[in-house]
């Protein structure tokens, strides 16, 4: 029986320069997709598959993220006077409760692989999540991306675990790709090969990993020892394909949309969707939105 994944990263240390100057003072991860914080949607993926513990790997000036997950009792005091309930019942309910969450310090930028690694400690010998809040994974079904994975873990009974989705072949040079070994349930199949940024002649596929990984504890090892790859970063494909030819890797194709919100173009069009996909604002967003397009 494979050990429940109770843990997530979260690498929250980037400086977020594409968004300069609005990411001077503010985290890239705490601008808002309407109106709840990037990592905020991200983090409510991860408890609705069962993450207890969540262990943020920060970098300087992102002491709001640490926070946002906290009580901040002066407010619940004044929504109380206010009367204002059902507001103060929602943000009790997105606090993080005591322990449940770790901050650890990645103090040079030295990659996503580095990222991980600085939260072998607080991890241990136990798989783990990891989620790059960048990415938002906007599911069909209701169904979260997160809990799509360890649903095809427990299926396998371990392994690692890599979510997928498609991209034009034209850009598969901009994404790590993966190419499909035998299917084991519908949507997880065993990775056979995973490629970074190959050009669309070489690619495997057009399937590109999206941000969500389920991993076992010895990616710590190799990551420890790991050289300096692309772009002078430590790189944690680099590490999984080491790990990939002692264990078995699995794809898990997510069903539903992904907006890259460290792009502004991602961001922007996951403003929107997640608006209209609002009972609260679409009614009156939707009129909006379509009179602008015709102004324009």
């Amino acid at each position: 029986m494979a050990k429940k994944i109770r843990k997530a990263i979260l690498p929250v240390a980037g400086l977020g320069t594409r968004f300069l100057p609005a990411t001077k003072a503010v985290p890239k991860e705490m601008l808002t997709v309407v109106d709840r914080p990037v990592v905020q949607h991200v983090v409510d993926e991860a408890r609705a598959a069962g993450i207890e513990h969540f262990v943020f790997v920060t970098g300087r000036n992102k002491g709001v993220i640490e926070d946002h997950f906290d009580r901040q009792y002066e407010l619940e005091a004044t929504l109380s006077e206010r009367g204002k309930h059902q507001l103060l019942d929602t943000l009790r309910e997105e606090t993080l409760g005591p322990g449940k969450t770790s901050f650890t310090r990645q103090q040079l930028p030295l990659g996503l692989g580095h990222a991980v690694w600085c939260a072998r400690d607080i991890i241990g010998n136990e798989p783990f999540a990891l989620l790059l809040p960048d990415m938002l994974h906007k599911p069909r079904n209701g169904r979260g991306c997160l809990a799509q994975m360890v649903e095809a873990y427990e299926h396998t009974g371990g392994g690692n675990h890599i979510a997928v989705y498609e991209v034009p072949p034209e850009q598969t040079d901009q994404y790590g790709i993966v190419g499909l070994g035998d299917e084991v349930t519908e949507g997880v199949h065993k990775i056979g090969r995973m490629v970074e940024k190959p050009k669309k002649e070489v690619a495997p596929s057009n399937l590109a990993i999206s941000g969500r990984y389920i991993l076992q504890p010895e990616i710590f090892d190799l990551l420890a020892t790991q050289e300096r790859g692309a772009g002078g970063e430590i790189q944690l494909t680099d590490s999984m394909l080491k790990l990939a030819k002692k264990q078995d890797f699995y794809s898990v194709t997510f069903d539903g949309a992904i907006y890259d919100c460290g792009s502004k173009l991602g961001f922007l069009t996951a403003n929107v969707a997640y608006a209209l996909a609002r009972p609260d604002i679409a009614e009156t967003f939707l009129p909006e939105l379509q009179a602008l397009l015709s102004r324009s």
